[in-house]
């Protein structure tokens, strides 16, 4: 080998050395996020706000016996394996040994049984050595997906504190204003990369931005109509999940002429326009309550605005069609949206009158898609709607496809967007990552410089 061509063998190596030191993640540093809402309380079986922050600071603490992988497949977590009984009503778990609590003490039947009767009390939960059976009401083919709601959580519940199981544990809590999470080092998993993570509760989209551009936070929600202009002044931009955005009735229709008015609504939205001019593009136009990524179908369902549809369908009832629309006062956007899908209606001859101070006839709300698994998914925005799903028979597509057909059929929900959801990243965050429901995993990331 001639010496020029040790040297540059020598100083590809050094490079490589080099290059290799420069993106190996570190430990240590702390971890500052924001966020608008304001919890009271951090056990993920008394939640009473549902946003994408809140279920993954839950997901933080309290692991669940089972994960889903990005098909939305169960895949094993707390629990090891599981097993339906013929029928799908009665299953059985059996849970990883030798695990704990950050207090120290072991994440044991009794005590996983005790977490889940708190967060579901219709289930009949049974310890079995070192596993338990979970008995529900009716045939639950989807139950381990289920399970890996982070409602589902599993916590040690004292009067004096709460206990966690997951990566991060709580070392203090100042309700509704900041959280403190220290990494376990004796966590099953591994322990996370930094020392700790700081969460700032109750902070205005304004507040974020500034605190993100004096480096005094590291994520920070960034609202859907300014992603597009974040990104434009160099920001860092991460998407974490969709949030369904929906005209919701706070009834069924009573009558067809009723229906065909809803029908007319629903045609006479102009979809792209609010996505393209008030999303600044951050949605897609939907005609169903699930993305077409999660259920391959969606695109059987009309989302573009037929206004001549629309007309029609109102010229064949006489019924009156003078209804309120509730919106969330607390969101600008909201409002701005609301008041387009009133210029809408009115396009198509119908009336909607924006109100929110009796409860309203509609209500414009943006629930979160909070599972990768399609009859979880569409089962929770059911629920949070108040609306009567049928009964899955079973884990199908055929049978998903069904149940959100005849869902759709009943008029109580209008889909209209599925909105993307933003984060501004700090310049020292590294190894970013998230899941298609929204999911972050946080024990991976890393920061590239000290922090105090």
């Amino acid at each position: 080998m001639t010496r020029s061509a040790l040297l540059s063998i020598v100083a590809a190596s050094l490079l490589a050395s080099v290059a290799f030191a420069a993106v190996r993640p570190r430990y240590g540093g702390i971890l500052r996020l924001t966020t608008g809402v304001a919890p009271v309380s951090v056990d993920p079986a008394n939640s009473t706000i549902d946003t994408l922050a809140t279920r993954n600071i839950y997901r933080l603490m309290f692991d669940t016996l089972v994960v889903l992988d990005t098909r939305g497949k169960p895949q094993p977590a707390l629990a090891t394996s599981w097993q339906a009984e013929p029928g799908d009503q009665r299953w059985h778990f059996q849970l990883r040994p030798g695990l704990t609590f950050q207090d120290g003490t072991a994440i044991g039947a009794d005590a996983v049984a005790a977490s889940l009767r708190a967060a579901n009390a219709s289930w009949k939960i049974f310890p079995t050595g070192n596993g338990m059976d979970i008995e529900c009401q009716s045939p639950e083919p989807s139950l381990p997906a289920q399970l890996a709601l982070p409602a589902y959580g599993i916590a040690k519940r004292t009067a004096a504190k709460l206990a966690a199981s997951g990566a991060f544990a709580i070392t203090r809590w100042d309700p509704g204003k900041k959280l403190t999470l220290t990494a376990r080092d004796d966590y099953w998993r591994g322990r996370a990369f930094v020392d700790s993570i700081e969460i700032e509760m109750g902070k205005s989209s304004r507040d974020q931005m500034i605190a993100l551009d004096l480096n005094q936070a590291d994520v920070v929600e960034i609202p859907a109509d300014q992603a597009r202009r974040a990104t434009a002044e160099g920001r860092h931009i991460a998407n974490a999940g969709v949030d369904l955005l929906a005209l919701v009735f706070s009834r069924d229709a009573r009558s067809a002429d009723e229906s065909k008015l809803r029908d007319a609504l629903a045609m006479g939205i102009d979809r792209s326009a609010i996505n393209n001019g008030l999303l600044q593009a951050q949605g897609e136009p939907a005609g169903t309550l699930l993305p077409n990524w999660m259920t391959g179908y969606a695109f059987l369902f009309p989302a573009g605005l037929n206004l001549a549809g629309a007309r029609r369908m109102r010229a064949e009832t006489l019924a009156v069609s003078s209804w309120s629309l509730g919106y969330d006062s607390a969101d600008p956007l909201s409002r701005i949206i609301a008041e387009r899908i009133a210029l809408n209606a009115h396009d198509a001859g119908l009336t909607l009158q924006l109100a929110n101070s009796a409860p309203p006839d509609l209500r414009l709300q943006r629930l979160p898609l909070d599972s990768l698994e399609p009859h979880v998914a569409i089962t929770r925005l059911a629920a949070k709607t108040g609306t009567l799903l049928p009964k899955l028979g079973d884990d199908s597509p055929s049978s998903l496809y069904a149940a959100e057909a005849a869902l759709l059929q009943s008029k109580r929900i209008i889909p209209l967007l599925h909105v993307r959801n933003s984060l501004g990243l700090g310049a020292d965050v590294r190894n970013w990552m998230s899941d298609r429901d929204g999911t972050w995993h946080l024990e991976d990331v890393w920061l590239g410089a000290e922090k105090p």
